[in-house]
């Protein structure tokens, strides 16, 4: 990992935009990374807390105000 201090990116999702459990994987191209460059794909399960931080780039994907994931039964 680099020294580099960077703001971090955050990225609003749709509940829509969450795999069926309930996250994404981070390099993400919502994100604007170059997935051929970035650091190594993580999981981050967004659902639960409602955002989850890339413990390698800081980038925050989280969901839109009002936004909320589960089954809707």
């Amino acid at each position: 990992m680099s020294n580099n201090v960077k703001p971090r990116a955050v990225v609003e999702l749709l509940a829509s935009e969450l795999n069926s459990q309930g996250g994404v994987y981070c390099p993400n191209p919502k994100a604007n990374m170059a997935l051929w460059n970035s650091h190594p794909k993580v999981y981050l399960g967004v659902a639960d807390a409602g955002k989850a931080t890339c413990p390698y780039c800081g980038t925050v994907y989280q969901l839109k105000a009002g936004e909320h994931f589960g089954a809707g039964h």
